[in-house]
């Protein structure tokens, strides 16, 4: 269940599946994997452990190496987290892009939705 229904994927068990399916699309190119983590930090370091894994599989199942699948695990509020789970744990744990657009650019404001 997301916790943002906004911002929700693939569940984990169906990513070789939906990574097959983009690589049979003729104009789309699948180039690696993303997650948001959750706000609770202290599941931080299971989510991107699940996605890590998942990289694992897609890779395999693809025969290719892990590090031709981009891992993109946290953003600017991992980055400016200051306790124990930091950017370097991210990093750590496999990501290759760390997404920190509202550090520079300031947070989305998005329209309000008009009432009928």
């Amino acid at each position: 269940m997301p916790t943002s229904w906004t911002k929700f994927g693939v569940e984990p068990t169906l990513c070789v599946d939906l990574v097959k399916h983009i690589k049979n699309c003729t104009n789309l190119e699948f180039c690696g994997l993303m997650t948001i983590g959750m706000l609770d930090y202290s599941f931080t370091p299971k989510n991107f452990k699940l996605l890590s894994s998942c990289r694992s599989e897609v890779s395999k199942a693809l025969d290719i190496s892990e590090e031709q699948c981009e891992l993109s695990m946290g953003m600017s509020a991992d980055f400016e987290q200051a306790d124990s789970i930091s950017l370097i744990l991210h990093i750590e744990m496999g990501s290759t892009n760390v997404r920190v657009g509202s550090t520079i650019f300031g947070a989305r404001e998005y329209p309000k939705k008009q009432t009928q």
